[in-house]
């Protein structure tokens, strides 16, 4: 067991710092290519990557093969609108801000744990939700000049993250990590391809506040430079969810969670290092809020005995 553990601890930490890669990378394209091109392009380069060196390892075409196309579906819906408003954020936020209030997914599951699976949920793990929300609040700062409308759009990737690991609990018994990989990465392709036709050629660019320019501008050629990063963004996006679905195979939840948590200070350092923005004070005491109780909750699930079959927060 203890040798299973630190494996799938290896597994969480490394696909955290995959997580991390495709963070800083989409927040460094964001200036020059729209938010649905970037998803595309990065689905292109994830889809044969997966077909090349990830399919032969399960099975072949077995892996396409499944009684719940349905949940597929909706959950593939499900993660591409949430990487898109996760996206959306990073563009337009300090990316430790946007990652920040990303890490309520583990919340926001909880809470639809009750509402949808109808698990209980004590006194504790409420205040600790609750903790974590004020946490939310002292980075979007509502009501104030500082608050931004890009600020929400985390808050909305991990509401739908949660919805997507709430089905992914209910076909878990059946589906494979590498069945449920393919079809988010074929509904990735299909619905920014679907949105480009619609929406690429930049004829609402100009038309919305600027915290959605990143949506609504024209796709632009690829700079021959920039193919490294749409590579990256593609293979790393992959394997960090086919090694998080590995670590919550190969250890206890608790034991490979806080690894996960590992993107927080690597979304300081890109912060720092790459844009030259650093959280404020408030900022700072909300990170330590969302953490804190982010963490407490998976404590408190593992002295419960549940065992999750994947992690808090997954893309």
């Amino acid at each position: 067991m203890e040798r299973s553990n630190l494996m799938g601890a290896l597994c969480a930490f490394t696909a955290a710092l995959c997580f991390s890669l495709n963070d800083v990378a989409i927040k460094f394209v964001s200036d020059d290519y729209a938010l649905h091109q970037v998803v595309f392009l990065r689905a292109v380069v994830g889809v044969p990557t997966f077909l090349i060196f990830v399919m032969p390892f399960f099975g072949g075409l077995l892996v396409f093969r499944t009684r719940r196309l349905g949940a597929h579906l909706i959950r593939g819906v499900c993660v591409v609108f949430a990487n898109s408003f996760l996206f959306l954020g990073l563009a337009a936020l300090p990316i430790a801000d946007a990652v920040a209030v990303f890490f309520v997914s583990p919340l926001i599951i909880t809470v639809f744990s009750v509402i949808f699976l109808r698990e209980t949920v004590g006194l504790r793990r409420w205040s600790a939700i609750a903790v974590g929300f004020v946490g939310v609040l002292l980075i979007v700062k509502p009501g104030t000049s500082a608050f931004q409308i890009a600020s929400i759009f985390p808050m909305l990737a991990a509401s739908l993250y949660a919805v997507m690991h709430i089905i992914a609990r209910k076909i878990g018994g059946t589906e494979s990590a590498a069945t449920m990989a393919i079809y988010s990465q074929l509904t990735f392709l299909t619905v920014s391809a679907a949105i480009g036709l619609g929406l690429g050629d930049g004829k609402f660019a100009g038309l919305a506040p600027a915290d959605l320019d990143f949506l609504l501008r024209a796709w632009a050629p690829v700079d021959p430079a920039d193919w490294p990063i749409f590579v990256l963004l593609g293979v790393s996006g992959l394997a960090g969810v086919l090694l998080i679905s590995q670590a919550y195979r190969l250890s206890e939840a608790a034991f490979a969670a806080p690894f996960e948590y590992v993107s927080m200070p690597m979304a300081i350092l890109w912060g720092v290092t790459v844009f030259n923005t650093w959280p404020d004070r408030t900022a700072w005491a909300g990170i330590a809020l969302i953490l804190g109780s982010g963490l407490y909750l998976v404590w408190r699930e593992s002295r419960k005995g549940r065992v999750r079959t994947d992690g808090p927060v997954r893309r």
